[in-house]
């Protein structure tokens, strides 16, 4: 697996993502690059379980740290049933050309029963350039 890509499964639910560069919204000259990144959510598991929020933690080339929190994703609180999966897209503005993202989901059983399910760390970075 390359390194802008992570997958990771706690309690047979799987988390894929995939990051890219976005030139288009970046502005280098001005210290701002921006990263999208696309996110899998399945469930393998035997239990329907729903999304309720989010915990991302970026780190920028600088080792400087930021912790987003927040209800759902794109808002929405996807119900998984046995089988389904939940995708989307969204996005990340960083202040260094390469940085990562970790993180996890707050999960809820069709009982009750609440884990969080890990996002694996990824790279946020530019294709490196060949002279």
């Amino acid at each position: 697996m390359s390194r802008d890509h992570s997958e990771a499964v706690t309690r047979g639910i799987r988390v894929e993502v995939k990051s890219a560069f976005v030139p288009e919204r970046s502005d280098p000259d001005n210290g701002e690059w921006f990263y999208a990144y696309r996110v899998r959510i399945a469930n393998e598991s035997e239990a329907t379980a729903q999304l309720l929020s989010r915990h991302w933690v970026i780190i920028d080339g600088r080792g400087q740290v930021e912790e987003v929190r927040g209800p759902g994703v794109v808002g929405e609180q996807p119900v998984l049933r046995p089988g389904q999966a939940f995708e989307y897209t969204s996005g990340c503005p960083l202040r260094t050309p390469h940085g990562s993202m970790h993180g996890s989901y707050q999960m809820v059983t069709a009982g009750g029963e609440r884990f969080d399910a890990e996002i694996a760390p990824f790279a946020l970075g530019e294709p490196e350039v060949v002279h």
